[in-house]
């Protein structure tokens, strides 16, 4: 089967949907999600959106915010992409509120000040900046983006189809190096099917399920940050991956992220004892950046033999609690515990990509006509480790950047003929009985990945996270020369790709920076830059 659109978007997140709806009033489009449509890492954003709304307000300025994502990223940001999102900021969250997203207002009494709105204060923020809609922002985004899509005749989406490769014109043996469109898996019938546009879009989100243990969701395995460097496209800091410092730690409920939001209301960081210990490590305490966080409470753990640490909110009034913080207040109580009550217990997990495929203020790629946007893609935004709530904001404004961009293009870009690209070719493969070959590999890339990659690394445990890696790999491409593709297949082999750049890129860096540590080079060398790998196609 085989589909034509002016503009193929894989990813229904944020990112995608903010493309889709600033391009559906004179184009067509296709949005391709891999599970459901709100499957992806948006939906599961608690914290809130980040943004000076109130160029006016004398506690706060986007000067202020280009400041702290700065200094989060360990000056290791591009300034010019920084200070490009941070004025984009008001106009992104206007849109956000004209879509209908719901963010939370202040109590009637104080709606004289200057902005109606609640706004949070997360770490490394330095003002009360995080939009947000109690503590399930990314689900109130996602939900109403998905509406407005769902109402616009000209936006298809297509649940439960896996992109397998980009389709190029030098995939195709063809001059230049052009998107055409993408080979993607219909999961439901098995089917392989072509998808031909003038543009397409990545928007993927991240790969944090390299690891084992992670607070994003399934889908979140690195399909378009794989996919782009086999088409040609050149990737960058793909050492920074951000754990997140506290994820719920429960046999009975696995990858909950407890948002940033609670320690910038107040939430301790404490000991199985009850003492805290982050004055230890950072005199912003519980309000340093993620990766100074991770580390402490990584190192607290080692050093005390501790299978968690504690955060522990209690101290606060409950009804305080179960207002600003409903949805973690009722799934922590289905396992038990009473936030108003008593600690949580947590421990760090992979959450956010900081590095990816590398584009410029347009969200243009190394290859025409492909963009890629989110947490995909390298825009210089978050260097060494990327400040709170500064992800949905980069999704909205590059998504806007990327509609703009592609309406101009729009009338002088043609559809390349589909009966001139071949269908997929399934006829030198049979289908699989060994799908346990598959099971097995994965579980030992992503733990080999959380042993030797992870919060600290050195040269050995890298070279020896190399080694596995290879070996996989020769595993994976017999696998798949071989056997019919499925979803699990083409997430490994994804996967694979994405840890040897992760590898690749930490053996580059030669000192400890941000979410990058290093045993053997223990201090941030004097200057530095991105980490960039090019593709040999």
């Amino acid at each position: 089967m085989t589909h034509t659109t002016d503009c193929l978007i894989i990813g229904s997140g944020a990112a995608g949907l903010t493309l889709a709806l600033g391009l559906a009033q004179k184009a067509k489009v296709i949005v391709l999600s891999k599970s459901d449509v709100c499957a992806g890492s948006t939906f599961y954003a608690q914290g809130g959106i980040a943004g000076v709304y109130n160029i006016k307000d004398d506690q706060d300025s986007i000067e202020a915010h280009i400041k702290d994502t700065c200094i989060a990223g360990a000056n290791l940001c591009e300034l010019s992409s920084v200070r490009f999102v941070a004025q984009n900021a008001k106009n992104s969250i206007q849109w956000l509120i004209d879509m209908g997203v719901p963010f939370d207002t202040k109590e009637e009494d104080t709606q004289k000040e200057q902005s109606p709105y609640h706004l949070h204060r997360e770490g490394g923020h330095s003002h009360r900046r995080i939009f947000h809609s109690e503590d399930h922002t990314g689900r109130s985004i996602q939900e109403t983006l998905v509406q407005r899509a769902r109402e616009n005749p000209n936006i298809t989406i297509l649940e439960n189809y896996n992109a397998i490769d980009l389709i190029t014109t030098t995939k195709l043996q063809m001059a230049g190096n052009k998107v055409l469109g993408a080979y993607v898996l219909n999961t439901k019938t098995d089917k392989v099917e072509k998808i031909v546009a003038k543009f397409v879009a990545l928007c993927t989100g991240g790969a944090s399920k390299v690891y084992q243990y992670t607070c994003n969701p399934e889908v979140s395995s690195g399909d378009g940050i794989a996919m782009a460097w086999r088409a040609g496209c050149r990737v960058a800091n793909m050492e920074f991956n951000q754990f997140h410092p506290t994820t719920l730690y429960s046999e009975l409920d696995r990858n909950f992220l407890l948002t940033e939001a609670l320690r910038g209301e107040g939430a301790y960081l404490v000991r199985k004892d009850g003492t805290r210990f982050m004055q230890d490590y950072d005199e912003r305490m519980e309000l340093a950046p993620r990766d100074i966080v991770a580390r402490a409470i990584d190192h607290e753990m080692k050093k005390t033999g501790s299978d968690c640490m504690y955060l522990s909110i209690c101290h606060k009034d409950a009804e305080f609690i179960k207002k600003h913080f409903p949805t973690i207040y009722e799934r922590c109580l289905k396992i038990g515990l009473d936030i108003t009550k008593e600690p949580i217990p947590i421990v760090p997990a992979a959450h956010f990509t900081c590095g990816g495929v590398m584009v410029d203020k347009k969200a243009h790629t190394d290859i025409q006509d492909l963009y890629a946007i989110g947490e995909v893609a390298y825009t210089g935004l978050h260097g060494a480790n990327r400040l709170a709530s500064n992800s949905l904001l980069e999704c909205v404004v590059y998504g806007h950047a990327a509609a703009v961009d592609i309406l101009s293009r729009l009338d002088c870009t043609d559809l390349y003929d589909p009966n001139e690209i071949p269908d997929w070719d399934e006829s030198q493969v049979t289908n699989s009985d060994e799908e346990v070959i598959i099971t097995h590999n994965w579980h030992e890339l992503r733990l080999t990945m959380w042993d030797y990659v992870g919060i600290v690394r050195t040269n050995k445990r890298l070279e020896r996270a190399m080694h596995r890696i290879e070996l996989l790999k020769k595993e994976v491409h017999e696998y798949y020369s071989n056997f019919k593709v499925s979803r699990n297949l083409l997430e490994l082999r994804n996967l694979l790709t994405v840890s040897e750049l992760i590898v690749r890129c930490a053996m580059m860096r030669h000192e400890s920076v941000g979410l990058h540590y290093s045993l053997d080079y223990p201090n941030k060398l004097e200057h530095s830059g991105p980490t960039i790998l090019k593709p040999c196609i």
